[in-house]
């Protein structure tokens, strides 16, 4: 259980802040820097979940808890004793819910451009947030050991974001497509 009584602790003044072991780093550290970037996509869907269905924000409300999973289980580097570990499983649910979305839409022909309906921009936004939290997670994962579950859910997560948004354009009929060359 978590328990966060006091908020402004000063332990982070001097540039460094404490992993979910008590190790203390650097503020620029890959990991805190990996962390940080699951938090600011989690901030992202938050966002996105403004302009949802009531089926598409409990989508995306349980993803939130999920990014929470992600940042703790980077925040207690190495495999002993209990952590929190985003597994499989959740990559897995995450495809079944992109080809239940695909299902009702098009198939592309172009490329989509992050525009259209207000829900589908913030989708896109959010999409290219888990997609730096991605690049972030795999360039730590180059000099420190990570669960390559994270990498796995935040590759597929960023595809969700993707057809999730296509989802939002199609209801308001509002996909707008690459049109490639259009203003030589």
């Amino acid at each position: 259980m978590v328990k966060l009584d006091v908020i402004t602790t000063r332990g982070g003044d001097a540039g460094q802040t404490s992993l979910g072991d008590g190790t203390r780093l650097s503020k620029d550290a890959p990991r805190v820097e990996a962390m940080g970037t699951v938090d600011e996509a989690n901030a992202a869907i938050g966002l996105l979940r403004l302009h949802c269905d009531e089926e598409a924000d409990a989508m995306l409300g349980r993803i939130q808890n999920e990014m929470f999973d992600i940042g703790a289980d980077l925040a207690v580097p190495g495999t002993a004793g209990e952590r929190l570990r985003v597994s499989d499983a959740q990559s897995a649910r995450l495809e079944g819910e992109i080809t239940g979305m695909n299902a009702a839409l098009p198939p592309l022909r172009s490329f989509v451009l992050p525009a259209g309906s207000a829900g589908a921009v913030h989708a896109h936004l959010a999409r290219t947030a888990v997609r730096r939290a991605e690049r972030a997670a795999v360039s730590l994962s180059a000099s420190e050991e990570v669960n390559p579950a994270v990498i796995r859910y935040l590759n597929r997560l960023s595809d969700h974001l993707f057809v999730l948004s296509r989802c939002l354009n199609l209801a308001a009929g509002r996909e707008v497509l690459w049109e490639p060359g259009a203003t030589r």
